[in-house]
């Protein structure tokens, strides 16, 4: 007996042997997580329209907070920051 569930472009299979049950991870090779953008914002610009199925998303504006740290508001609703190391993540 076998069975597939599929989420996010994870396939993950599980096939039942002898009462023992193994599970089988298989990940798009094109699959990519927020951290692993570069840190430019066309390359982030890039990565947020492929994540919204092709539909373009945009930098509705830039701000510098008191802090320092430099957040871009993006047309998907959100804002995004680069962290220490130059990864970016949802500020």
């Amino acid at each position: 007996m076998s069975y597939h569930l599929i989420k996010r472009g994870i396939i993950f299979s599980v096939i039942k042997i002898k009462n023992m049950s193994r599970a089988f991870v298989k990940e798009d090779d094109d699959e990519q997580w927020l951290h692993d953008v570069p840190p430019t914002l066309n390359a982030l610009i890039a990565y947020l329209t492929k994540e919204n199925n092709g539909v373009r998303v945009y930098e509705q504006r830039s701000v510098i907070r008191p802090d320092g740290l430099e957040v871009h508001h993006m047309s998907n609703g959100l804002g995004y920051a680069k962290d220490k190391d130059g990864k970016w993540y949802v500020a």
